[in-house]
C-alpha cells in the first residue's frame, strides 16, 4: 500500500537516529564518514539516500541497506506523482 505524503528519509534519521542517541550532527557524520555539510544536506531533505549512503547508515544505525533505499523510493515515488503529467498515456496492447 502506498504510503501517503511520506517524510523524506533524512527526517527519519533526525527523529529516530540522531535525535535519540543524543548526538549532534558532526558527531553523526563523523560516525558515518561524511562530512558535516553532506548530513545535514540529507537532514535537511537537500539530498537524498544513495546507495552507498545506505550502506553507511545500516552500519551505523542498524536496518539494512535496502531498507534505507526503500524509504528513498517510497518518498521519491510519491514526489513524481504529485508532478507527472502522465494522465493521457495509454497501455500498449499485445496484437
Amino acid at each position: 500500500m502506498a504510503m501517503y505524503n511520506p517524510p523524506h528519509p533524512g527526517e527519519i534519521i533526525r527523529e529516530f537516529c540522531v535525535e535519540p542517541l543524543n548526538i549532534n550532527i558532526t558527531e553523526a557524520a563523523k560516525a558515518l564518514g561524511v562530512t558535516r555539510k553532506t548530513l545535514s544536506a540529507l537532514l535537511n531533505g537537500r539530498a537524498g539516500i544513495s546507495p552507498e549512503m545506505a550502506l553507511r547508515l545500516s552500519k551505523v544505525f542498524g536496518r539494512s541497506p535496502e531498507g534505507w533505499l526503500k524509504l528513498q523510493l517510497q518518498y521519491d515515488l510519491w514526489k513524481a506523482k504529485q508532478s507527472a503529467d502522465i494522465g493521457n498515456l495509454k497501455r500498449i496492447e499485445a496484437a
